[in-house]
């Protein structure tokens, strides 16, 4: 027991000195490793995303009916969009590739893939490193608006570039 007493005292003691010494600071602890996926803050990664959107107009593109052709509105949201990959040479993305309803699972994976890696070659056009990003098809797995209406599926012919790291 006098142990315990002797040990508090102690600590309080130390506490106490510590913030009274001019120039000493007591130690954070050391943060855990921090893995390269995880190399920016949850809250860097959402500013980088907001600020991406804002001045690139969009992180999406789409694309008409069964096809991989970036129309000129698409372009032009590109080419903001590798304006800012330049500027911010650290950042990764995974540029997102979707197919509306119509098709086949398979059939729809293949399209989002072709979709994805155009955005991927153009952007490599632009001038940005294959290294910066990456790609993945994800079909009709994840659509953004339900329905067979030609609107619906008109929304869902996309590609999206998302900032990972």
């Amino acid at each position: 027991m006098r142990r315990l007493i002797l040990l508090a005292a102690l600590a309080t003691v130390s506490t106490t000195a510590f913030a009274q010494l001019p120039g000493l600071r007591r130690r954070d602890p050391v943060p855990p490793a921090i893995g390269p996926q995880q190399a920016m803050p949850i809250m860097g990664i959402d500013a980088l995303r907001a600020d991406f959107v804002a001045r690139s107009g969009s992180d999406m593109v789409y694309f008409g009916g069964d096809a991989a052709v970036l129309t000129p509105q698409a372009q032009a949201i590109l080419q903001a969009q590798a304006n800012w990959l330049r500027q911010h040479p650290e950042v990764i993305v995974r540029i997102e590739g979707y197919a509306d309803l119509s098709d086949t699972r398979d059939h729809a994976l293949a399209v989002g893939a072709k979709r994805a890696e155009e955005v991927r070659s153009y952007l490599m056009l632009l001038g940005i490193p294959a290294a910066q990003m990456t790609t993945v098809s994800w079909g009709k797995e994840k659509i953004a608006v339900l329905g067979s209406a030609p609107a619906a599926l008109a929304l869902n012919r996309r590609a999206v570039t998302v900032i990972v790291r």
